[in-house]
């Protein structure tokens, strides 16, 4: 553990009262905290030294990563909520007959060497997919046969540094001399984007036994939409204290009980922040019902609560043992606590959701205690899940209704095909380190369609490839592909209509569903026959136009495709995900070819009257549009005087990234004739209302066009 640098991460000022919650530590040079599953729609930010979360910080580029966003895929505002700032690991256990706890971070404590951060990385996060080559997908590149899901995000840490038993300087660290394996699984089922599993393996490299291990994950949670109050600035009216939690011990489908622990916004900030977050243990291979799950939460580093006595944040590595191993004594009904005996007022409340005992080896006749000898291993799995609320009011199991749909599936990935959570160990588990084998299986929709989409003016025609239909399911191993649908959206429409509209069902015909096949959409041959077209070295099967688009406005589409269901199991019909495929687009005339530019260039809106349907609210975030522009070409602005007021160069391959209000992360394609202007002169100033002309030049032939346009605010 040697090559430690410091570095300074600070939070960014969302709120009154963040402030003390900024982070600074020691940092390996091989630490890592910009990776986070994207392929879902929950952005869970995963560390190589047991923090997840990134509290709200800037990444070098100015960006900000999700810490805990579900939404985080959609355009809907209110649903793009955060749910924590960090969260982390604790493992605790008993050795010689002492109680040591290793936390990844704890209440109030962000000044490198102190405790409470005390994982060190071992290795950088390793990424691997299961999704194969596709037009659309980035995560492609990491496909791996050996993948388990969607995303795998490995790494390891230890609690030690040069040896098991050096703490690295940190005061009342007395480490464990545990390593520690991460695997983060996630998904982008549209039954299954909610959620993501976090396996971890504990490994003992001490020299003495570890008895009675409980592992737990540690949250400062906070449910809040940064959109909100005022949505153009991140995190208007943000608080810590009106957050409520809970602990859900309703029974599953098996009669399981699911034991969650959970937080939710208690007035949910004006349909800003309507969601739960939950951490929950899914099982490990200490089978139940001798693994069992404990709940605890406190408020921000309140050791002292008078007004909730049993609910204190522990202090040193003795009570963070005690939280870990037991639940919070429940209040005694008055009007302050909640139905289920738990604090009634909000607060800046954390939780503490843990399981055990861990080990590899039962140390007594009835398997009540457990002990990790020198150089084996144990395993535990937590899922951190959202959802929406529900239609029930207060905290009710209606309104927790999508959190518990959300985590049964996550559950259902961690039990594999025909796990069950019995009593006995099972025969996939490894005897040997008592490693639980991966053995996630989920059922599977087909893949959404590799697609291709053509931007015209006022037309966008979508191409798809019938890969979908070669599709088997993994657990039935049967072709079930049904149909196709297609969706889009205009960004700017109106959120409480829903983010897309249908614009077409496609079905086969079997005498399931519409049966409308695929005639309308196939592309045939001169005979009628199916046939394929050629586009950039990709054939294509199917063609769907979309007309009467408005230029100059992003619009996004997605193609998926969905199964038949199994009734017989009790599953309905599954669908891949609208957002794997997902493309924008900013419909425009296409660029004229060379030698041959004979339309006129001309801008839109004209006059350009403040503001415009498309525009954002800052200075920076107003757009026109020139049109009819050659494939190459410099358009130059003037004043009616003749002042030069801006240069613009221009090719077909044009994506808006000099215009503030475009999102370049979206990388929006567009139609090679068109480009933006955000009304800011070549010397950084904002253009006066008047009237401007302007020329352009096709770059090929050097012909020079002119036009005017005017400019009222």
């Amino acid at each position: 553990m040697n090559n430690i640098i410091l570095l300074s991460i600070f939070t960014i000022s969302i709120a009154v009262g963040q402030s003390d919650r900024q982070l600074s530590r020691a940092i390996s040079v091989n630490d890592e905290f910009d990776k986070y599953t994207s392929v879902g729609q929950l952005g869970l930010t995963i560390t190589n030294f047991g923090i997840l979360g990134n509290g709200w910080n800037r990444m070098e580029d100015g960006s900000i990563n999700p810490s805990c966003v579900y939404k985080q895929n959609t355009e809907v505002l209110r649903e793009q909520i955060e749910h924590f700032s960090y969260a982390g690991l604790w493992i605790g256990g008993l050795v010689n007959g002492q109680r040591r706890v290793s936390t990844a971070i704890v209440d109030g404590v962000f000044d490198s060497g102190e405790e409470g951060f005390e994982f060190f990385s071992k290795s950088s996060i390793d990424i691997k997919s299961s999704i194969a080559s596709t037009t659309q997908d980035s995560m492609a590149q990491y496909y791996s046969p050996d993948a388990v899901s969607h995303q795998d995000m490995v790494a390891t840490f230890s609690d030690y540094g040069d040896s098991p038993s050096d703490g690295q300087n940190i005061i009342n660290h007395n480490p464990l001399g545990i390593d520690v394996e991460l695997k983060a699984y996630a998904w982008n089922y549209s039954y299954a984007d909610a959620f993501t599993i976090l396996n971890y393996t504990i490994t003992n490299m001490s020299e003495d036994t570890i008895k009675n291990i409980y592992s737990g994950i540690w949250a400062d949670a906070s449910i809040a939409n940064f959109n909100y109050t005022n949505k153009y600035e991140p995190g208007g009216g943000f608080t810590w204290t009106d957050n409520l939690d809970g602990y859900d011990q309703t029974n599953d489908a098996a009669g399981f009980s699911r034991d969650i622990g959970y937080q939710y916004d208690a007035d949910g900030d004006d349909g800003w922040a309507e969601s739960y977050f939950g951490v929950s243990v899914l099982g490990g291979n200490v089978p139940q019902p001798y693994l069992k799950s404990y709940y605890q939460q406190w408020a921000w580093t309140n050791s002292n609560n008078a007004d909730y006595p049993s609910f204190g944040m522990p202090l040193d590595d003795f009570e963070r043992y005690t939280k870990l191993k037991s639940n919070v004594q429940k209040g005694p009904g008055a009007p302050d606590y909640t139905e289920d005996g738990y604090p009634a007022s909000p607060d800046s409340w954390l939780f503490l959701l843990s399981a055990g005992p861990l080990g590899s080896l039962p140390s007594n006749a009835d398997s009540s205690s457990w002990i990790l000898p020198p150089g084996e291993s144990c395993n535990i799995s937590f899922t951190v899940v959202c959802g929406l609320w529900g239609n029930g009011s207060g905290d009710s199991p209606e309104r927790r209704e999508n959190l518990i749909v959300n985590y049964d599936w996550a559950q259902k990935a961690f039990d594999g095909e025909d796990k069950n959570r019995n009593n006995i160990l099972d025969e996939d588990e490894d005897t040997n380190n008592n490693n639980v084998i991966d053995r996630y299986i989920l059922p599977a929709p087909p893949p959404s369609p590799n697609m291709k989409l053509m931007v015209e003016s006022q037309r966008v025609t979508i191409y798809w490839e019938n890969n979908a239909e070669y599709f088997k399911d993994p657990i039935s191993q049967e072709k079930d592909f049904e149909g196709y649908r297609i969706y889009g959206a205009r960004k700017t429409q109106n959120e409480l209509l829903g983010e897309f509209t249908l614009l077409g069902e496609f079905d086969s015909m079997n005498n399931i569903g519409y049966n409308t096949d695929f005639d309308l959409i196939r592309i045939t041959d001169e005979y009628g026959n199916p046939d394929s077209i050629l586009i950039d070295g990709n054939y294509y099967h199917y063609k769907f136009i979309n007309d009467g688009v408005n230029n100059g406005w992003i619009n996004y589409y997605a193609i998926t495709a969905y199964d038949q269901g199994d009734p017989d199991a009790n599953l309905e019909s599954l669908e891949s995900s609208i957002y794997s495929n997902r493309t924008y687009v900013y419909p425009g005339q296409p660029a004229s070819q060379h030698g041959n530019w004979s339309s006129t260039p001309t801008v839109y809106p004209n006059p350009y009257k403040g503001q415009a349907h498309w525009d954002g609210f800052g200075s920076r975030n107003k757009i026109i549009w020139f049109q009819n522009l050659p494939q190459t070409a410099e358009i130059r602005i003037f004043t009616l005087a003749g002042d030069l007021v801006n240069i613009i160069e221009h090719d077909e391959s044009y994506q808006g990234a000099d215009v503030q209000n475009i999102d370049n992360q979206k990388s929006p394609q567009m139609s090679g004739g068109e480009h933006a202007w955000d009304l800011i002169t070549m010397h950084d100033q904002a253009a006066a209302t008047g009237l401007y002309l302007f020329s352009v030049e096709d770059k090929s032939s050097g012909q020079v066009k002119e036009g005017k346009f005017l400019i009222i605010k």
